[in-house]
């Protein structure tokens, strides 16, 4: 039995929330269970000084949580001047998973910057950051067609992402964070909406998996990222 009581292979409740900021291009607000993630998507006409001249868009992103996201009061990033080492690998795998699922020549030289701050924290940040990061994405691109900057849809597939472990000797999808405070293994799987694989994040946090444990985890997983990409569909429509 799950401490949430959820089945072995279900998932939290998922609602996504559209245009929560009037100033960005795109955004919304993410609920995965508890774990909320607001994001946001902000347009500029200009690129990277690597990527001047190159005819290339770009696409990247940030991350933080607020102080009381968890259920101690942390400390500001800001107050100790620079970004820990967790937070600045977690803006990374936001960014190269979205830009996984675009054409970057379509996008022309232009840049999108996807912030994420996460409210509330019951595990599955990054995941939700992602899910919800490509909605706010997907808004800030339908802007950019309406207004005919550009003629081609930059965006090839969906992208969302979802956690996946072994808990209790028992294969679990979306750990919250009771679950994933004791699991002995655990996994971030970021795939595409058409069944590509971006990246997985998989370790031994107590114990051991073999390679068929590997394969229901990853079965787990486009099953969730199935019905993730179901709710950033019903979203937008």
């Amino acid at each position: 039995m799950r401490p949430s009581g959820r089945d072995l292979s279900e998932m939290r409740a998922v609602s996504i929330e559209t245009g929560v900021s009037k100033h960005a291009e795109g955004s919304c607000l993410i609920r995965i269970g508890d774990t909320q993630v607001l994001c946001t998507a902000s347009l500029e006409e200009r690129v990277p000084p690597f990527l001047k001249g190159a005819g290339q868009g770009w696409v990247t992103a940030e991350y933080g949580m607020l102080p009381r996201s968890t259920s101690s009061r942390m400390r500001r990033e800001a107050q100790a001047g620079k970004q820990g080492g967790r937070t600045i690998e977690i803006q990374r795998l936001i960014g190269r998973s979205l830009r996984a699922g675009v054409d970057r020549q379509a996008l022309g030289e232009r840049q999108i910057t996807v912030d994420c701050d996460v409210i509330q924290a019951d595990g599955g940040t990054r995941c939700a950051a992602i899910t919800g990061g490509w909605v706010a994405l997907r808004m800030a691109v339908n802007r950019l067609m309406k207004a005919g900057d550009i003629k081609m849809d930059p965006l090839v597939s969906p992208v969302a992402a979802v956690s996946c472990g072994i808990y209790a000797g028992q294969p679990l999808l979306d750990l919250d964070y009771a679950e994933d405070s004791e699991a002995g293994v655990d996994g971030n799987f970021i795939l595409r909406g058409d069944g590509q694989i971006i990246e997985v994040q998989m370790s031994a946090e107590g114990a051991t998996f073999s390679r068929a444990q590997m394969g229901t985890l990853m079965d787990l997983a486009e099953k969730g990222v199935g019905e993730l990409v179901a709710a950033q569909q019903a979203a937008l429509a």
